[in-house]
C-alpha cells in the first residue's frame, strides 16, 4: 500500500475534561452536549405548521405569476428591491421565528432575491434556501447579514443542520456567522468581512464551496471543515479535520501539528446548477460545465462558462399537488424537474431515463417514499444532474432510496458525467423509519459534491431496533469522485467501495451510538464494521482526510476504522480517530494506528511511525 502522508490522530474525551487542541478549544463531556436533543426545552419533534401570523407576513412575497415570476408554489418568497425593506424584513423575521427550532418539521422555504440591492438581516434557518437569483454574486447584494447564528445551550450548533446560502455578494457591517453543522452549505457567495463557523460552543459542520471571504475565515470550536474552490484571507482553527481542495491561501498542509490536508486543484467539478434570471429578464437555470485542475471560484473573472435552460423546460413540481406518477410522466416528455419546497410523499420512485436531465429542488424540497419503494431512480446514462434535495426513508423498508444507474451497468460518462449536489438522506429523526441502503451508485465516472448521509441518532424512536439501515453509501461504479462525504450511524459499513479508481475527498464518519452489543454489531470475527471500507479485490483508490468518531452508549469496540486491500494503488491520506463515553476504536487502518480504547484521560496526538519524520 501506498500511504502518503498517512498519519493517525487518536484521542479520548472524559466526563468533565477541557480539552485544549491547536490553540482552540472543545468543551467537553456528556455525549448528551455533543448531540443534544433539545433547544432550551424545545422539542425537536413538535410539528409547528406555519401560523396565521406568519401566513400574514409572507402573503405579499409569495410567488405569483401576475408579477411575471413562475408559478413557484407558496413556500417560494420572492424579493426585489423595489420593495419595502420593512416589509422584507418582517417576513424574514417571521420565518426565523418559527423555524429556527424546527428541526423535524414539514415547512420547507426558498428566499429568492432578484439582482438588486438590499439592507436585510437574512437570518437562515431549519428548512429555508436563501439564494440570489443574479448569473453572479455580485447581481445580488445584501447590505447587512445572511447569518446562521442561532444556538443551543452551551452555545452548541452541532444540530444546525439542512440549510443553504447561495449566489449574493453580503457587505456585511461587521464578523458575519454561519454556525452550522452538517447539510448546511455556502456556495457561490462573496462575504466583505471576516466569517465565523460556530458560536463559541460546539460545532460539527460544514461545507464552503466557490465561494469568495474578504476576510479570515474559520472555526475556534468546530470539529471538521471542507472547504473546496475557494478564497479567503486566511484560515484559523477546526479542530479535527480540515480539507482544502484547490482553495487559495489555504493554510499550510501539517497534518500532526495541525488538523489540515491541502490538495492544491481540484481534479475533476461540476459546480451546482442554479436558478437565475438572465440579462433579458427570464427565468432559468444556469448549469456550469465540468472544469478539471482547478483553483479558486468558478466565477472570479466575471463569467462563467456553462449553459442556461428555460425555465419553460421543466417541469414545476408542487408537493400538495403532484404524485411520482405525475412528475414520472413530465420526465418521460424530456422535461426536467423543479422540485419546490416541501415534502413529497411517494408511492412509487421517481424514475430519470433521459440523458442530461436537471434535477433540482429548492428549499430543501424533500421525497419520502411510502410503500416501500426507492425514492429515485436514474438510468445509466450521460449527464444527469440531481442537486439540493432531501430523501427520507419512509415507514415501510425501501432496498435502497437513491440509486444511480442499475446494478451492473457498465457504460462510460468520462466525458458526460452525472453529477450529484447538495444532497442528504435521513432513516429517521422525524419519524420512525427504514432503508436497506441510502446512496447506491453503479454509474461510472459519477461526481458527487457533497453528501450528508444519516441514520438518526435523535428524533422520535431513533433506536437500534425501529431506527435500522445498513449502510449510508455503497459505490459499485468506477472512476467516481466524491467532495464531502459525511456519513454517520449505519448498523453496518457506513461507507462501502466495490468501484476501481475512487477517490473521496473530506470523509466525516461517527460510527452508530447505539449497537446493543458486540455480538449484534461485529463483522464476522471482527469486532464493528469499519467505518470507510474499500471491497477487497479493489486495486487503486485514493481518499484523503478521513475522520471516524466513536460515541458509544455501551462497551463496544471497533476494530478498523478504515479497512482496505494492500497494494500500491491504495492511497489513504491523513485519518483522524476521537473517541468518548464508552468503548473506542483499536485501529485506524488495517490493524494498525494507535487505540482510542481505553486511553487514560487526557486528549493526545500521534503521528505513525516512522511517517512524516
Amino acid at each position: 500500500m501506498t500511504v502518503n502522508k498517512l498519519y493517525g490522530i487518536c484521542m479520548l474525551i472524559m466526563s468533565g475534561l477541557i480539552m485544549a487542541c491547536s490553540n482552540s478549544f472543545l468543551a467537553a463531556g456528556d455525549p448528551e452536549n455533543v448531540k443534544p436533543k433539545t433547544h432550551e426545552g424545545i422539542d425537536y419533534n413538535a410539528q409547528q405548521p406555519e401560523t396565521g401570523d406568519v401566513t400574514k407576513q409572507l402573503e405579499l412575497f409569495r410567488s405569483k405569476t401576475e408579477n411575471g415570476d413562475p408559478d413557484f408554489g407558496s413556500k417560494v418568497l420572492i424579493f426585489d428591491d423595489s420593495m419595502d425593506m420593512k416589509k422584507i424584513q418582517a417576513a424574514l423575521d417571521a420565518v426565523h421565528g418559527q423555524q429556527k427550532y424546527n428541526q423535524f418539521t414539514a415547512e420547507r422555504y426558498a428566499f429568492l432575491f432578484k439582482p438588486g440591492k438590499y439592507s436585510l438581516t437574512v437570518n437562515v434557518d431549519y428548512y429555508v434556501q436563501a439564494a440570489g437569483l443574479g448569473m453572479l454574486p455580485g447581481d445580488v447584494v445584501i447590505a447587512g447579514a445572511v447569518q446562521s447564528k442561532v444556538v443551543t445551550r452551551n452555545n452548541n450548533v452541532t444540530t444546525m443542520f439542512w440549510r443553504s446560502a447561495e449566489n449574493m455578494l453580503v457587505d456585511a457591517r461587521k464578523k458575519s456567522y454561519w454556525a452550522v453543522s452538517q447539510a448546511a452549505p455556502l456556495r457561490r457567495m462573496h462575504i466583505k468581512n471576516d466569517l465565523q463557523f460556530d458560536m463559541g460552543g460546539w460545532a460539527s459542520g460544514g461545507y464552503l464551496a466557490n465561494s469568495i471571504v474578504e476576510g479570515e475565515a474559520g472555526s475556534f470550536t468546530g470539529q471538521q471543515w471542507l472547504t473546496r474552490n475557494s478564497r479567503f484571507d486566511r484560515w484559523f482553527g477546526v479542530n479535527w479535520n480540515a480539507t482544502f481542495v484547490g482553495v487559495e491561501n489555504a493554510p499550510q498542509d501539517k497534518w500532526g501539528d495541525r488538523p489540515y490536508t491541502v490538495i492544491e486543484e481540484t481534479p475533476i467539478i461540476r459546480e451546482k446548477p442554479f436558478l437565475a434570471i438572465d440579462k433579458e429578464g427570464r427565468y432559468g437555470v444556469f448549469v456550469p460545465d465540468i472544469e478539471k485542475d482547478v483553483k479558486g471560484v468558478s466565477w472570479g473573472n466575471g463569467r462563467e462558462q456553462g449553459s442556461f435552460f428555460s425555465i419553460n423546460e421543466f417541469y414545476i413540481a408542487k408537493p400538495l399537488v403532484d404524485s411520482a406518477a405525475t412528475i414520472n410522466a413530465a420526465l418521460k416528455t424530456g422535461k426536467h424537474l423543479l422540485l419546490t419546497p416541501g415534502v413529497y410523499k411517494t408511492d412509487e420512485a421517481i424514475q430519470v431515463s433521459n440523458p442530461h436531465t436537471i434535477i433540482l429542488g429548492l428549499g430543501l424540497a424533500t421525497i419520502m417514499p411510502q410503500t416501500g419503494k426507492p425514492a429515485l431512480l436514474t438510468a445509466d446514462v450521460d449527464g444527469i444532474i440531481v442537486a439540493g434535495i432531501i430523501i427520507d426513508a419512509g415507514p415501510v423498508n425501501s432496498p435502497v432510496l437513491f440509486q444511480m444507474g442499475k446494478r451492473g451497468c457498465a457504460n462510460d460518462h468520462a466525458r458526460h458525467p452525472a453529477t450529484i449536489h447538495d444532497v442528504y438522506c435521513r432513516v429517521g429523526g422525524p419519524a420512525a423509519a427504514s432503508a436497506d441502503i441510502c446512496v447506491e451508485i453503479n454509474s461510472n465516472n459519477v461526481i458527487a459534491d457533497h453528501l450528508w448521509l444519516w441514520r438518526a441518532d435523535h428524533g422520535v424512536d431513533a433506536t437500534w431496533k425501529d431506527t435500522r439501515s445498513k449502510n449510508g453509501i455503497i459505490v459499485n461504479g468506477d472512476d467516481v469522485t466524491i467532495y464531502g462525504l459525511f456519513n454517520e450511524h449505519f448498523q453496518e459499513y457506513q461507507t462501502l467501495w466495490n468501484g476501481e479508481r475512487g477517490e473521496t475527498y473530506f470523509y466525516q464518519c461517527e460510527i452508530p451510538y447505539d449497537p446493543p452489543s458486540q455480538q449484534q454489531w461485529s463483522s464476522g470475527t471482527t469486532p464493528g464494521y469499519a467505518g470507510y471500507k474499500v471491497a477487497a479485490g479493489v486495486q487503486q483508490h485514493k481518499a484523503f482526510g478521513l475522520g471516524i468518531y466513536s460515541f458509544f452508549h455501551n462497551e463496544m469496540i471497533l476494530e478498523n476504522a478504515i479497512e482496505t486491500p494492500q497494494g500500491d494503488g491504495i492511497e489513504i491520506t491523513h485519518t483522524v480517530n476521537f473517541s468518548a463515553r464508552k468503548g473506542g476504536i483499536r485501529h485506524h487502518l488495517n490493524g494498525d494506528g494507535v487505540s482510542t480504547y481505553n486511553l487514560p484521560a487526557g486528549a493526545r496526538f500521534y503521528k505513525w511511525p516512522g511517517e512524516g519524520q
